[in-house]
């Protein structure tokens, strides 16, 4: 694939990430996949922007909403779609799941469904990198919900006081499920983040991949000369449920005027005419992975109990 300029390139991968999520949407209903759903729709650009300054060896600890990572790092999509199907030739053997992917051969080192639990898992992967010395950076994401989490705070707490090479990276939907941030918390993010000494910055156009882009390799650069963690709160905005794959403003706990304020701002919208291009070989590629899934087999009863402690 060629492209114009980087910024065609980031709109590819973030095109890329929302065609993967609209077609899961599609076929979801068949139950053809074998787990819940949380679609990063409107959310794409946060990772992008995020993955594209990062080494092949720095690594990246996701949330249950991980799709968009999952691939801008450079997951299999043949193996992430294998996994929602519920195949052996998943990115996990088909055991883990939309909530669980992982890819840690391109450094994507794994999701989780419980809020906050990646997070010290970042940080531990920080301190190791720190004493084996292999200037690898870490990024920690996360909602706006887990900073509510008290090892949230222990581990702000931790690399700040030692100095370890992470990227806390809070994907800041306003909303935990239905409960908006405003009804939730008494704090500023981003100052928060301030009060434990490590350089904290908003981004407010979590929209725009080359903006979330350029804030993150700023970060990036930090890190790697060795001036400790770094914390960036990116604003986004998911178009779709907190779970499933249908619209919800039809409920009333956020406005439709704010949803379509965000898309007026969506690049993915305004530049359908440069964009046009990519359309046959991304829908080539999704059709590509969604045969695959459906032709691996299933897992056998004897891994079940394989690769558990």
């Amino acid at each position: 694939m060629t492209f114009a300029d980087e910024r065609e390139q980031l709109l590819y991968a973030t095109l890329r990430i929302r065609r993967v999520e609209e077609h899961i949407a599609r076929i979801y209903p068949d139950d053809c996949i074998q787990s819940p759903v949380h679609l990063s729709l409107g959310q794409e650009a946060v990772a992008v922007g995020t993955c594209a300054p990062l080494a092949r060896t720095d690594m990246v600890f996701g949330t249950y909403r991980s799709h968009a990572f999952y691939l801008a790092k450079g997951g299999s999509l043949r193996e992430m779609m294998a996994e929602l199907f519920g195949k052996a030739t998943g990115c996990a053997g088909g055991k883990a799941g939309s909530m669980h992917l992982t890819a840690p051969e391109v450094g994507f080192m794994g999701s989780s469904a419980v809020v906050a639990s990646t997070i010290p898992n970042a940080v531990g992967a920080a301190f190791a990198a720190r004493r084996r010395r292999t200037n690898a950076i870490v990024v920690g994401v996360f909602g706006d919900g887990a900073t509510e989490e008290g090892v949230y705070h222990e581990s702000l707490n931790f690399a700040a006081l030692h100095r370890l090479p992470v990227l806390f990276l809070c994907e800041n939907n306003e909303f935990a499920v239905h409960s908006p941030r405003s009804a939730r918390q008494s704090y500023d993010i981003t100052e928060h983040a301030r009060s434990f000494g490590i350089a904290a910055k908003r981004c407010g156009a979590g929209f725009d991949p080359e903006v979330v882009r350029d804030a993150v390799a700023e970060a990036v650069l930090a890190l790697r000369s060795g001036a400790g963690p770094r914390f960036i709160e990116c604003a986004t905005y998911r178009y779709a449920e907190h779970v499933g794959i249908g619209d919800d403003h039809q409920i009333g706990y956020r406005p439709l005027a704010t949803c379509n304020e965000w898309r007026a701002r969506d690049p993915l919208l305004n530049s359908r005419a440069c964009l046009e291009r990519f359309e046959a070989p991304i829908a080539a590629e999704i059709e590509d992975a969604v045969a695959f899934a459906e032709a691996s087999p299933w897992p056998t009863p004897d891994a079940l109990l394989r690769d558990v402690a």
